[in-house]
This record gives C-alpha cells, sequence and structure tokens, in this order.
C-alpha cells in the first residue's frame, strides 16, 4: 500500500458522509486522500422526509452538502460505473465530461439502496417513490395541487379522484409519509378551502402483510393502525395493488377506484450498481461482510448499510444480519472507520456489535409511535421522542440548528401551506412565450400541465 493510499468510498449517504466524517477526525492530515463519489452533491436525512413533505421542515434543511462538510475529502459528483477491487480501480462517470478511471488502495462500498418495484401494470407510468428530497417536494405540490384542482371544478368525479390519495408499503416510510401528508391536507382544507372538506378527502394504504411497522410489537402496529382508521383513512392489510391505469387503481381484494396519487414504499433493495463490481453477494444482492465490516474474502474493502450483509452479534442465530436501517448505518460508518485506521496502523479491526434500540415513528403533527428498549410511548410523547432523537441523529450542528429552527416558528405561527407547482416544469411558460412570441398569447394548459401545476397560497 503507498504511503499515502487512497480511501475511495462509493455512495455519500449514512455510512458514506459517517465514514468519511470520522476518517477525517481520526487521521492526520496527509496521513491518506478520502475520495467520496456520488450522483448527488448531498447527503439526505431520510427520517425527516415526511416532516419536509408536509412543511414541518424546511427540504433545505434535511440535506448535509458533502463539500461544505467534508473540507478535508475529494468530492465528486457522479456515479461509479464499474469497479474491479481485484485491480483496484473504479471506472467514474462525472456529471459532465467523459468517464475516468480513478485508482485506490481501500475502498469502502456504501452505494446504499433503490426502491424495491414489481412488475405491476403502469406503476412505472404513474407511481412515485418516497426515498429523496426531490420526491418529497413534489409530493408537497401535487398534492396541494390536488386540492387546488378540487376547489376548482364542480365535476364530482374530477374532484373525487383529485382528493383520492394511494400510498402501498406499510412499513415506516410509507406509514409516516401517509399520516404526515394526510395531517397537513386536512390543515389545508380546514383553514383554507371553504369549498372542501375533510371528509372528501380518501387516503388509502396498501400493504400485502397483515399488519403494518414490522420494526414494533404487533400491539403497536395494530394501535397504530386503530389511530389512522379513527382520523378516517383507509389501511388495507393483506392487499395488493393489482394495476394503475389512467389513474385507475385495482386492488387484489376485488377493489378499484380513481387517484391522481399513487405513491411507492414497498421497501428496498441492493443499489444494482453492485453487478458491475467483482464484490461478493447473498441471495439478496447484498455485500457479504464479516463482523468487522470487511468484505468477505478482500483485503481493503470494506462495506455497511443497506447494501451489505452484516452477521448481527447480538442474535443467537448464527445466519443473523444487521436491519437495513439508519441506526445501524450510523454505528456501523463509525466503527468501519476506526477500523481502517487502525488496519492502517497495523493493528487488528474491531467487530461490530450493537443491540437494536426500537424505532420511532411520527404520525403527523402532535402524534407518533415508539418502541425503544421494550419502552412503549404512543401520542405526543412519541412524537416527541421522534424528534428529539432524529434532531440528535441529523448530521452537523449547522443542519440541528436549522431543523430546530424550523420547528420553532412552526410553533409560532400558522402552518405554511404553499404549493409552488412551477417548480415540477419551470420552463414551460418561458418556452410557451418563445415559440408564440408573445406572452399574453399563451396556449391553455394541457390536462398533464393541470394535473402537475398548482397555485402558490400562503398560510
Amino acid at each position: 500500500m503507498a504511503d499515502r493510499p487512497v480511501v475511495l468510498i462509493v455512495g455519500g449517504g449514512y455510512v458514506g458522509l459517517y465514514t468519511a466524517l470520522r476518517l477525517q477526525k481520526r487521521l492526520s492530515h496527509g496521513r491518506a486522500e478520502v475520495i467520496v463519489v456520488d450522483p448527488q452533491p448531498h447527503m439526505t436525512y431520510q427520517p425527516f422526509l415526511p416532516e419536509a413533505a408536509a412543511g414541518s421542515v424546511e427540504p433545505r434543511h434535511v440535506v448535509v452538502p458533502l463539500r461544505r462538510t467534508l473540507p478535508r475529502c475529494r468530492v465528486v459528483t457522479g456515479a461509479v460505473t464499474d469497479l474491479s477491487h481485484a485491480d483496484r480501480r473504479a471506472r467514474i462517470a462525472p456529471l459532465v465530461g467523459e468517464p475516468y478511471e480513478l485508482r485506490y488502495d481501500v475502498l469502502v462500498m456504501a452505494a446504499g439502496s433503490v426502491a424495491r418495484t414489481l412488475p405491476i401494470p403502469g406503476l412505472a407510468e404513474h407511481g412515485i417513490g418516497f426515498k429523496n428530497v426531490g420526491e418529497a417536494i413534489y409530493l408537497r405540490n401535487h398534492v396541494l395541487a390536488r386540492l387546488d384542482a378540487a376547489s376548482s371544478t364542480d365535476d364530482p368525479e374530477v374532484r373525487r379522484r383529485a382528493l383520492t390519495f394511494t400510498f402501498v408499503g406499510g412499513g415506516y416510510a410509507g406509514v409516516e409519509a401517509f399520516a404526515e401528508l394526510e395531517d397537513m391536507a386536512h390543515y389545508a382544507i380546514t383553514h383554507y378551502y371553504p369549498r372542501l372538506s375533510p371528509a372528501d378527502m380518501r387516503w388509502v394504504l396498501v400493504e400485502a402483510m397483515g399488519r403494518i411497522l414490522p420494526e414494533v410489537d404487533l400491539d403497536m402496529a395494530a394501535w397504530t393502525v386503530k389511530q389512522l382508521t379513527a382520523r378516517g383513512m383507509d389501511v388495507r392489510l393483506n392487499t395488493r395493488l393489482e394495476s394503475v391505469s389512467d389513474c385507475h387503481v385495482r386492488l387484489s381484494d376485488g377493489d378499484e377506484f380513481d387517484s391522481d396519487t399513487l405513491v411507492w414504499t414497498a421497501g428496498t433493495k441492493p443499489n444494482p450498481m453492485l453487478a458491475e463490481t467483482d464484490l461478493p453477494v447473498d441471495g439478496r444482492g447484498r455485500v457479504l461482510c464479516e463482523a468487522t465490516l470487511q468484505v468477505q474474502g478482500l483485503p481493503d474493502a470494506w462495506s455497511a448499510g443497506d447494501l451489505a450483509a452484516v452477521p448481527d452479534l447480538t442474535k443467537e442465530d448464527p445466519g443473523a444480519t444487521t436491519a437495513p436501517n439508519a441506526q445501524h448505518a450510523v454505528r456501523q460508518a463509525k466503527r468501519l472507520a476506526d477500523n481502517i485506521v487502525l488496519t492502517l496502523r497495523g493493528e487488528q479491526p474491531v467487530p461490530y456489535r450493537h443491540a437494536y434500540a426500537g424505532s420511532v415513528a411520527s404520525l403527523g403533527l402532535h402524534k407518533g409511535v415508539a418502541q425503544v428498549y421494550g419502552v412503549k410511548l404512543k401520542g405526543w410523547p412519541a412524537w416527541f421522542m421522534h424528534r428529539t432523537y432524529h434532531v440528535s441523529r441529523v448530521p452537523t450542528f449547522n443542519r440541528k440548528a436549522r431543523v430546530v429552527a424550523d420547528w420553532t416558528m412552526a410553533a409560532l405561527f400558522r402552518r405554511e401551506i404553499i404549493s409552488l407547482g412551477q417548480l415540477q416544469d419551470p420552463r414551460r411558460e418561458f418556452v410557451q412565450a418563445a415559440n408564440t412570441g408573445r406572452t399574453g398569447a399563451l396556449p391553455p394548459p394541457s390536462a398533464e400541465d393541470k394535473a402537475q401545476s398548482g397555485s402558490l397560497r400562503a398560510g
């Protein structure tokens, strides 16, 4: 290994950012060159996406800029399209320019996960995920635009379709997005849409299993379903999405209805770019790791997080692996970075061990559910624990302060209900003006434009 080894970190999410932060702190200046490669120049703190979509947190405050946070690392905005650890070589496709080859000494595979979809007719054309800040902003604008559309028409079918919101997937991401957006829409209708009633809305959560929130005990999951149904929300268990065509949804229980909104949150899978590497993977496509977070059989290769099969030393089952969640990812990243420092010094790495602490979830403003170290909380205490825990985990003091400031302003003033529909297609008006030659002769918006547009409404 070179006197100044190159550490390549593929991915700038939880594992990538926290590993780079730790290496930046633990390695003396000039001891190694750390390179972080990610298609986005920021890390997204995903637990805050539902609050960003609901307007409780400014979207910019749920992302952490990599260049600002990692001043002693080299940040490359691009994608790794091919990697051979046997040759210590990675091919990089930058955001702009020709692909090039990058040589490294130590690899950290932290490319994370992508949405796990199924070959359901119409899903790719009509669905949207909920894994990044762009999707959160889009959904906020879209939901508020649907309220505008419903309020501006006398056609009952158009209104019914606009006010029907369908979510598929009852894990934490799906339930939080489902509950937070309904809470926002309920508030908006109550305060700013006199022609509409909260009873006009239909919120449908579709879950293939017989329960939601598999991370908590069954009684807590059942309590959550009871709370959601008490708010008029429709939770369909043991039900699958069969198809969606022209905004017409068909479910496996025989029900079918029109819905302008289809959100897919039914799980994740390891990043498919692993197929372009020579790293060993298991039957689920995850990188096979030792308890020390080293990749099995490959020196100087490490991995953690969603795409890594890491042995869970806290369980008796020898085949058990750690769950793909932020709780493990953050802790694994710190252990991984410390182990890299140890190996650079010629010392032995330390195995990763952490017992699962539990989960917290927000179900809207002042509503939540939590199960932490066996303690079960509901309602406001759970919601408060959710906010306290996650603000303590979001990286950097800068982002913590901004998130707390957002919450403080929200507590002092009325909730913001703003739809910036122009963000969906910002060049539309300019292109039409350029094509017609005069701004006053714009053609009427198409059906697609109507579906995407939203008025500016301040609360």
